[in-house]
């Protein structure tokens, strides 16, 4: 297949005018690799490194890990889909999340005509590949609607749940992702109305947790449980509002998007894999 014509049904498919995203701002030392796309605006084809696709990866994260697996399967001619252009480690500094794939990494790709795209806000928005629509489904969750708004992109799902107690809503969390989950108790055992909200990633953000009272909602699911600089002003609200939070880490909240988007490559008439990656758990 014609890798330009993937990317314009990718493009037709998920971006709309008001999604807006400014990555290439923190990408430093590669920027002989990164397309004028994606320097423009930061977001689909990152590296264009191929003309025709025989095969897409789809991945969460680039980190070495995954990059050195696709590079173990001596393919060539295609593409590495991403949900982010950077990978993702609060392990090795707190105050540093995201990280550059490495020059050495980017010229193996290239050589071997491995392309790579990205799809941030565009997977975050709600829809049959979306991350938090995704998520609640593994977790078996009845949606009743979208909500929380980023960037022009619907991130977050209200949902119905028949868990009796937010304990047994954590274990079907943790059976979901693979690994154990993190819950801040800062509310009622019970779940309010059955409805619990779901939102991707780093979705425990104060204007998120104000959406969630608004739906009168005492559970929220995310990514990112973490009490730190940038969630201090969620973690006080969600103890004054009594909202449980339920944490699974930035990756495995997000993967399920990455999964059902094999789906998608393959009614375009491509072989799709997903590499799996690994939680960080700092993010609990």
């Amino acid at each position: 297949m014609r890798a330009e014509d993937l990317y314009n049904q990718l493009e037709k498919d998920f971006v709309t005018s008001e999604m807006k995203e400014d990555w290439y701002e923190d990408i430093e030392g590669i920027d002989e690799y990164i397309c004028n796309n994606f320097k423009q605006r930061s977001m689909g084809l990152l590296c264009d490194f191929a003309q025709e696709l025989t095969k897409v990866y789809t991945a969460v994260f680039p980190s070495d890990e995954v990059l050195l697996k696709i590079l173990a399967d001596d393919d060539c001619d295609a593409l590495i889909f991403l949900h982010h252009p950077m990978d993702w480690d609060l392990s090795k500094d707190p105050n540093k999340a995201f990280y550059e794939i490495t020059a050495e990494l980017l010229t193996r790709l290239k050589e071997r005509r491995i392309s790579l795209f990205n799809f941030h806000y565009p997977l975050d928005n709600f829809g049959e590949y979306g991350n938090s629509k995704t998520l609640a489904e593994a977790i078996g969750l009845k949606i009743i609607k979208p909500f929380a708004e980023f960037s022009g992109a619907l991130c977050g799902v209200i949902c119905e749940t028949d868990c009796k107690d937010i304990h047994e809503l954590q274990e079907k969390y943790s059976q979901a992702v693979g690994h154990e989950t993190k819950l801040y108790p800062y509310g009622n055992n019970v779940i309010t109305n059955n409805q619990v909200a779901i939102v991707a990633g780093g979705g425990n953000d104060a204007d998120v947790v104000k959406e969630v009272i608004e739906n009168g909602v005492n559970v929220l699911i995310s990514g990112l449980s973490v009490s730190n600089s940038y969630s201090l002003a969620a973690h006080e609200m969600e103890k004054e509002h009594k909202i449980n939070l339920l944490g699974g880490t930035h990756y495995s909240s997000e993967k399920f998007g990455c999964i059902a988007m094999c789906e998608y490559f393959k009614k375009m008439g491509l072989p799709s894999e997903f590499i799996e990656g690994k939680p960080c758990l700092e993010d609990l």
